[in-house]
């Protein structure tokens, strides 16, 4: 059986040898319009042949990496987020809203308060290093339902403290993904209070996606019936920038 990691390791070698014909190839709406297709098909596939409540694979607290990387941004630099920072996130509020009956003002203390989960589990990233990590964190439903979703929700979007030239990093999934047992906004790793480098005071776990979906810095979540007015319309600021896949299903 050939693995996801080989299958694309196989694809960057063959796009090595055929670069020139790829550039003209990635170039053309056509054959981007067509690469989209065939992710929609990948979201139906799997959802198709596997168990939306599966979980993703956990592991004992021995199997943990000594390191867990951090990548992307490790400090945002808005002078609100150091402040935040240098205060402990005391005062930090994660706002709930957008197409919910009744809009959320959480403290970091009383999300502390709420049950939480906790989960060892292995991060696989895009550019192609994993880490097996524990992270504990409220259940992103929990919040929702506080909220309470309005019947033309569709998508979760988070958006993010990280600054990413004239924007902040954003991010969104559906609501399988969102009400998965496994999809929390985690505020500890390793038995730690999150650290900033890994996204604190909250960061997205979306364990059955791959990692560029695990938003850092989550500091408002919102309910949407659509993603065509989230960014440039594809879902997520990887997605809008470069071409990324919207569903990234491991």
């Amino acid at each position: 059986m050939i693995s996801r990691r080989a299958l694309i390791g196989m694809g960057a070698g063959a796009g090595g040898l055929m670069l020139s014909g790829c550039d003209r190839l990635t170039a053309s709406p056509t054959f981007r319009d067509g690469l989209r297709a065939g992710e929609a098909l990948t979201m139906r596939a799997q959802r198709l042949v596997t168990n939306r409540g599966a979980l993703a694979p956990e592991f004992d607290a021995a199997q943990r990496s000594p390191v867990f990387r951090a990548n992307g941004t490790r400090r945002p630099s808005s002078p609100a987020y150091a402040a935040h920072a240098a205060a402990n996130f005391a005062d930090w509020r994660l706002a709930v809203d957008g197409r919910v009956a009744r809009p959320q003002n959480f403290s970091l203390a009383q999300i502390g308060t709420m049950p939480a989960r906790t989960q060892i589990t292995r991060h696989d990233c895009v550019e192609g290093w994993s880490a097996i990590g524990q992270w504990t964190g409220v259940p992103l439903k929990l919040l929702l339902d506080q909220a309470g979703l309005r019947p033309d929700a569709r998508y979760i979007v988070f958006h993010c403290a990280d600054d990413y030239g004239a924007g902040r990093y954003y991010e969104s999934i559906d609501l399988v993904d969102a009400f998965h047992p496994q999809t929390i906004l985690a505020w500890g790793l390793n038995g730690r209070r999150l650290p900033v480098e890994n996204g604190a005071p909250l960061r997205l776990r979306v364990e059955r996606m791959l990692g560029y979906k695990h938003a850092k810095y989550v500091e408002r979540i919102e309910a949407v019936a659509s993603l065509a007015g989230v960014g440039g319309g594809r879902g997520g600021y990887w997605e809008d920038t470069n071409d990324y896949e919207w569903y990234a299903g491991v």
